[in-house]
């Protein structure tokens, strides 16, 4: 009993038979030489044809052609072509186009066989090559990259795809753009993707990351190692999931929050959120949200380092319309990079907030301009003077000269607005004349502060950003900063 071809399941969809059908380019059953090199290949027309319009395709065509108009016999008429190249390469061109599924191995490979493919004009094979893995080197080590790891916008484009955009390139665009390949032997060589002077190591860590990965940061060297190589690369999505960070729910305030250093912060994630009062209908939060990471933006906790910070506090007499008596003040004087960085944070909040610019800034900028180099302070902004007014209050940890500090009674008094006499405050390091109340002087070694946004009635604006202290740790003298200083090697 005979049985058809549906009732084996041996059919095929029409849409697959049309996909694999061979065009009628040239006679599917006669045979064209190609010399390549020392080596000889004949192949049908049918393969020829299989990826087509190409170089082959088109040269015995003419052949034919001219043929059929001389009158001539197509199997005398036929000429070898020969084409001086690497015959190894053309043996996985042939296998390509007899249907068979060729894979680079190496990066050496790749490129030879990506260039004979756009030099042939094969347009499957180009296709094909343009879905492969980028094979490249780093450091003397060879690396397969998927191309869907460069398809996240945190992560393109990067080092690859700007500096070997050839191989990024739609698979319609021309690899040797205004090439004249009339009568040419050979195509203009392609290096294969080689990157020296980084380490394999740290690169093979990047790609455990861009697979989704997590990676174990051993120490802040090995983090700074991988930082370095992400900003080479230009791999910004990576670079936001390794900064130093912390994301954690503040129960207390009912809050997610992020700490993140001043150094880190970029301007396309700050964000403000208000929250207005009743006494206060300006009051709001600065938030902050990493690009290409994170969904959403946490209350930040700014952090500053490096010993850039002086903090002043004392009171003032008379500040409030006391007459002998004085409230507690304090205000923080920014130095070095991190007074740059804090004047361009306010700024950003500033443009959030639509605050037009101050006029010292617009000075600023047209100085910049002319080719001075003033030195940027955050008295440019609209959100604060010179010294960015700072709150300390019952929540923050402040540890002075090693020990945990907190304000006496009437130190707390004077933080609520009270009115006590200066000479209850303790430990003044630089006193006024009398009457004019005391500062003392705090070098912050490091510090973590939330940015509220306040209404203000003698700001240069309606409101103020002003920095709530969450965590100090502060000396008060060279001595006390001695005694913390550690030995070298210890």
């Amino acid at each position: 009993m005979s049985t058809t071809g549906a009732e084996d399941g041996f059919n095929e969809p029409d849409s697959m038979i049309a996909a694999n059908r061979i065009p009628n380019i040239l006679p599917h059953e006669r045979v064209f030489p190609i010399q390549i090199g020392c080596e000889l290949f004949k192949l049908s027309g049918a393969s020829i044809s299989s990826d087509a319009p190409s170089y082959f395709s088109q040269y015995f065509r003419c052949q034919l052609k001219e043929a059929d108009e001389q009158g001539q016999d197509p199997a005398s008429a036929i000429r070898t072509l020969y084409i001086d190249r690497d015959p190894i390469i053309f043996r996985d061109i042939s296998l390509h186009l007899q249907g068979y599924h060729v894979q680079p191995r190496d990066s050496t490979h790749f490129v030879r066989l990506f260039a004979d493919a756009q030099f042939y004009h094969l347009p499957k094979l180009v296709s094909q090559l343009y879905e492969e893995s980028i094979f490249t080197t780093v450091g003397g080590v060879q690396f397969r990259i998927p191309r869907d790891l460069f398809s996240d916008p945190g992560n393109s484009p990067n080092f690859f795809t700007l500096g070997f955009a050839a191989f990024f390139t739609s698979p319609g665009g021309d690899l040797f753009p205004g090439l004249d390949r009339d009568g040419l032997l050979r195509p203009p060589s392609i290096v294969p993707p080689s990157v020296e002077g980084r380490s394999p190591e740290v690169f093979a860590q990047l790609l455990h990351l861009l697979r989704g990965y997590p990676v174990h940061i051993r120490n802040e060297e090995h983090r700074a190692e991988l930082l370095r190589d992400c900003r080479y690369f230009n791999f910004k999505g990576v670079e936001q999931r390794l900064i130093p960070h912390a994301i954690v729910f503040n129960l207390a305030r009912g809050k997610e929050e992020i700490v993140v250093r001043l150094r880190d912060i970029l301007k396309s994630g700050i964000s403000v959120a208000g929250e207005p009062t009743a006494g206060d209908p300006f009051m709001g939060w600065v938030n902050y949200a990493r690009p290409y990471v994170d969904a959403k933006g946490y209350e930040l906790v700014l952090e500053v380092d490096g010993e850039s910070t002086r903090l002043r506090y004392g009171t003032r007499s008379g500040y409030g319309g006391g007459g002998g008596g004085g409230v507690m003040h304090a205000r923080a004087e920014f130095f070095g990079e991190m007074r740059v960085r804090m004047t361009k944070l306010l700024d950003v909040i500033a443009n959030k907030l639509n605050l037009p610019p101050t006029q010292q800034l617009m000075g600023l900028l047209m100085a910049q301009g002319e080719g001075e180099s003033p030195s940027p302070s955050p008295g440019n902004t609209p959100l604060s003077e010179d010294l960015v007014k700072v709150v300390i209050d019952s929540d923050s940890s402040v540890v002075l000269d090693g020990k945990p500090w907190a304000p006496s009674a009437e130190e707390e008094d004077l933080w609520g607005g009270g009115h006590i006499d200066s000479s209850l405050m303790s430990r003044k390091r630089r006193r006024a004349e009398e009457g004019q109340g005391g500062e003392e002087e705090w070098i912050v070694r490091r510090g973590q502060w939330r940015l509220r946004i306040q209404g203000t009635r003698n700001g240069k604006a309606a409101v103020e950003c002003c920095l709530v202290v969450v965590k100090l740790d502060v000396y008060s003298s060279e001595r006390a900063r001695n005694a913390q200083r550690p030995f070298l090697g210890v």
